[in-house]
């Protein structure tokens, strides 16, 4: 082992010297970067977001992926939110040089000791698979496998390939690989015929049934069989919180959020007084359930996940996917629309906002009454943690129109780059993103990119003075912000490079005004537009929901 400090080691001591032989018998174009781009590009990648670094520098201009060292440390936020949506996320890393590996050596970009594994170790509890590439013998292997994991299990996956080895041939990086396959996964057909039959006799001898959608739609790909499902049973059809946008809103028979204490109007009551209700993929956690307060007993539910069926105390049947479950039980059901009517008989439609009075102060209630008629199929919402995830629930959706929030790691600032990240893939869609100060704060860096990448999204920067949503579950002096100028910092983001459009409004006349110059002469720029409201504007169901999960929060230890 090399002792001196500070040099370059040498042939002798250098620890895994890339085998001289490859270069000569391996096409120039059979690279290590090189196959992770064909292979990124075989699953569907069409963008990479890249954090500048000296360590990725090499796997960026050749694999157009990842980011090294610190970047890589700021990346971890995101990854871990990705975990905990069930998105399959490719995070590639610039990691040392191989010769440094085993060499006891301190690198920059590190927390200072000779150890490389410091940073794969933050990285194994939000991804579900780790990969390091140092060497370039199973480095195919090694990127195969984690792509493949990153598709089978819908979540993140890390990468870390030595600084040195992208740009280098070697023959197992042919030119022409095997095409990427995955074997797809099937339900154990016993158990499939077993779980909808028991399922079926449970819920045909209910009297007022219910169907409710989960976020967990999504990493099942079960929507369609949820419709098909919806279609044949007639029973009414409601979507917990996080699964709104999954859950078609132009359904006949939708019935709104079913939120416990916080839902759509008339929803809760037709779910929680039904004998039966089958939830598709559900997340009981203290967000979506209010603080644990749903008024819904195990006995009366079938519960559907991914790949099992729970139906009330049991039995539970495994291996089953829900796609196939839901699909097959709709076959299986009478209908029954007993539940439906009942609703139709309690339902009063919900009234409009009082008209503003000229130049009164901007109500929040009335910038969602014109986001709404903004809204069409050739949309997409993005709903930023805190007042926008109550308000923009009540956004009624039209076929097509897409929505996406975080609730489960609910991480504040998320909707600024999910805006980004959002338009940059679906750029047959104008997104429309509603954030608040305070998480604007945290991540407004990211609409210089927005300007770079020539986007056109629609950003409603809600200004109310502070973190609302913390203040409602725990007041303090730190809920406080400093107040920006931020329609001042979009322009200093924009410095003249690109299309860009912003407002300050205070009045409804303002407000009316810039939408229309949002939709009309600055349709094809990035559009910000800052609405300012008073502090105590706050969503009623903001304020019970705060309530509730604060208290919930709040339990004293249980007895030893």
């Amino acid at each position: 082992m090399d002792t001196t400090i500070g040099s370059v080691p040498t042939a002798s001591d250098a620890a895994a010297p890339p085998p001289a032989p490859a270069a000569a018998t391996a096409p120039r174009e059979a690279t290590l970067g090189r196959h992770l781009a064909r292979r990124l590009a075989e699953v569907g990648a069409r963008d990479v977001f890249t954090v500048p670094g000296d360590f990725n520098r090499h796997a960026a201009r050749r694999a157009r992926g990842g980011g090294g060292g610190r970047g890589t440390a700021g990346a971890i936020n995101a990854v871990a939110g990705a975990f905990s949506e069930n998105l399959p996320v490719v995070c590639i890393v610039g990691g040392p040089n191989s010769n440094d590996y085993g060499s006891n050596r301190i690198l920059h970009h590190t927390i200072g000791l000779p150890d490389f594994t410091q940073e794969l170790r933050c990285f194994q509890t939000v991804t579900c698979y780790q990969a390091v590439v140092n060497n370039l013998e199973d480095a195919h292997e090694q990127i195969d496998a984690a792509i493949s994991t990153a598709i089978k299990e819908s979540k993140p996956v890390y990468i870390s390939i030595s600084c040195n080895l992208p740009s280098i041939p070697h023959p197992t990086f042919s030119r022409h690989p095997v095409p990427f396959f995955l074997s797809p996964r099937l339900s154990n057909q016993m158990n499939l015929e077993a779980a909808v039959e028991t399922a079926a006799a449970f819920l045909n001898k209910a009297v007022k049934p219910v169907l409710v959608g989960g976020p967990r739609l999504r990493v099942a790909k079960a929507c369609k069989s949820f419709v098909e499902l919806a279609d044949a049973c007639g029973y009414p059809v409601a979507a917990m919180p996080s699964a709104k946008g999954l859950v078609p809103e132009h359904h006949p028979r939708f019935i709104g959020t079913y939120w416990g204490a916080v839902s759509t109007p008339f929803c809760a009551e037709i779910v929680e007084s039904a004998d039966a209700y089958l939830f598709a993929g559900p997340i009981f956690n203290d967000y979506s359930s209010v603080g644990y307060s749903l008024l819904l007993k195990k006995e009366k539910a079938i519960i559907v996940q991914p790949d099992r069926v729970v139906i009330g105390h049991g039995p539970a049947f495994g291996c089953v996917l829900m796609k196939n479950f839901l699909h097959a039980l709709s076959a299986r059901l009478k209908k029954n629309t007993a539940a439906y009517e009942n609703y139709r008989r309690i339902y009063v439609p919900p009234g409009e906002p009082p008209l503003s009075e000229p130049g009164e102060p901007l109500r929040v209630n009335v910038l969602f009454q014109h986001i709404q008629k903004m809204l069409s199929a050739n949309s997409a919402v993005i709903a930023e943690t805190g007042d926008s995830w109550f308000n923009c629930q009540k956004l009624k959706l039209p076929e097509g129109c897409g929505y996406e929030f975080q609730m489960q790691y609910g991480s504040i600032g998320w909707s600024v780059g999910a805006t980004l990240g959002y338009a940059q893939a679906a750029k047959d869609k104008r997104v429309i993103a509603c954030i608040g100060d305070g998480s604007f704060q945290v991540t407004a860096q990211e609409v210089s990119t927005m300007l770079r990448w020539g986007q056109k999204s629609i950003i409603f920067l809600i200004n109310n003075g502070g973190y609302t949503i913390e203040v409602e579950i725990h007041d303090g002096p730190y809920n406080v912000i400093k107040n920006w100028n931020y329609t001042g910092v979009v322009e200093a983001f924009h410095n003249g490079e690109g299309k860009c459009y912003t407002a300050k409004v205070r009045t409804e006349e303002e407000l009316k005004e810039a939408i229309e110059e949002a939709q009309g002469p600055k349709k094809d720029c990035l559009c910000f537009i800052e609405v300012i409201v008073h502090k105590d504007d706050t969503s009623k169901e903001l304020l019970e929901w705060g309530s509730r999960v604060s208290a919930a929060n709040s339990r004293p230890p249980n007895p030893q």
